[in-house]
């Protein structure tokens, strides 16, 4: 049952979303072996003024160990 989230900064469209949604799950099916039924994606918008607290303390640096891709920016 795999579950992504995707947090982004706003402006995309719900249309961008949703073709986003249904991309990222039908390769996570195909990757991962499952079912498309089980897989789940959530899209969430972050300001960017947000988005070191939101999204780089959190997410990224907390859960550094859990990456498989890193992005290549900082906050130093």
């Amino acid at each position: 049952m795999p579950h992504v989230e995707l947090k982004c900064f706003p402006g995309r469209t719900e249309e961008q979303k949703r073709r986003c949604a249904e991309k990222i799950a039908a390769d996570i099916s195909e990757i991962l072996v499952c079912d498309i039924s089980c897989v789940s994606v959530a899209i969430k918008d972050v300001d960017e003024k947000d988005w070191k607290e939101e999204v780089w303390e959190k997410d990224i640096v907390a859960d550094r160990d859990y990456l498989y891709k890193e992005p290549g920016y900082t906050y130093d």
